[in-house]
């Protein structure tokens, strides 16, 4: 099957901030990082790359303006959520909606919600 998404590039502020985040997110979901750990390939070929480019406008992120809000990426179990819950504030990533922690999304829905240092926002859902 052709894999739906065949990259995503994410213009950062401070690429090594970043790439230890997004790095060790994706590390732990199987993700394999290149050489220079700017980018993350999905065992299906879909990737993640990391710049911060010339153009860029020096503005905060801000996922509640017009744009992308979320990217949703998908683990194989509770266990590994649990874990990346109980691991992801060492590695940068705050959770979000912990209160409602895994049915944030509602009952039928195990997730995980956790945004970065820059306000990026992951969801983290059991299953495909």
């Amino acid at each position: 099957m052709t894999r739906a998404l065949h990259h995503l590039d994410l213009w950062v502020s401070t690429p090594d901030v970043a790439a230890g985040e997004w790095g060790w997110l994706l590390g732990e979901l199987g993700w394999d990082a290149s050489t220079d750990h700017r980018s993350w390939a999905h065992p299906d070929g879909t990737y993640v790359f990391l710049e911060r480019s010339a153009d860029q406008v020096d503005e905060p992120h801000d996922r509640l303006r017009p744009g992308v809000n979320h990217l949703a990426l998908t683990c194989p179990d509770r266990a590994t959520l649990d874990r990346l819950r109980a691991e992801s504030s060492e590695h940068g990533w705050h959770e979000m909606y912990a209160d409602r922690y895994p049915h944030a999304g509602g009952e039928q829905h195990t997730a995980l919600y956790l945004e970065n240092s820059e306000g990026f926002e992951i969801e983290v859902v059991v299953g495909g």
